[in-house]
């Protein structure tokens, strides 16, 4: 079955950095798009950043943009999110989801503060 588990949150301190991790299993991963979506304490669903199956086309939330790279490594069946200079609010639940949004991982809790 399709299987992702999310690895790499923690708590970190204002300007930090953190990879994420999502490792796939139960499909052909290289087939697909992948995204990363956060939940804030209190808060909805927010769309981060996806990448192609190929991994040659990224994009991201404004709120991210330029903090943050989304890559894969095929060969490895794993996402990653680099997450760079970062800020209390981008404390949240992390989860990795499969193109079209039809698996989701269990999530990865990131806290920022000092």
């Amino acid at each position: 079955q399709v299987r992702l588990l999310e690895s790499g949150g923690g708590l970190v301190q204002p300007g930090g950095s953190l990879r994420l991790s999502c490792a796939a299993s139960g499909f052909t991963f290289s087939s697909y798009a992948m995204s990363w979506v956060r939940q804030a304490p209190g808060k909805g669903l927010e769309w981060v950043s996806a990448i192609t199956n190929s991994g040659f086309s990224t994009s991201y939330a404004h709120s991210v943009e330029g903090r943050a790279t989304i890559s894969r490594d095929n060969a490895k069946n794993t996402l990653y999110l680099q997450m760079n200079s970062l800020k209390p609010e981008d404390t949240a639940v992390y989860y990795c989801t499969k193109y079209p949004y039809d698996y989701w991982g269990q999530g990865t809790q990131v806290t920022v503060s000092s």
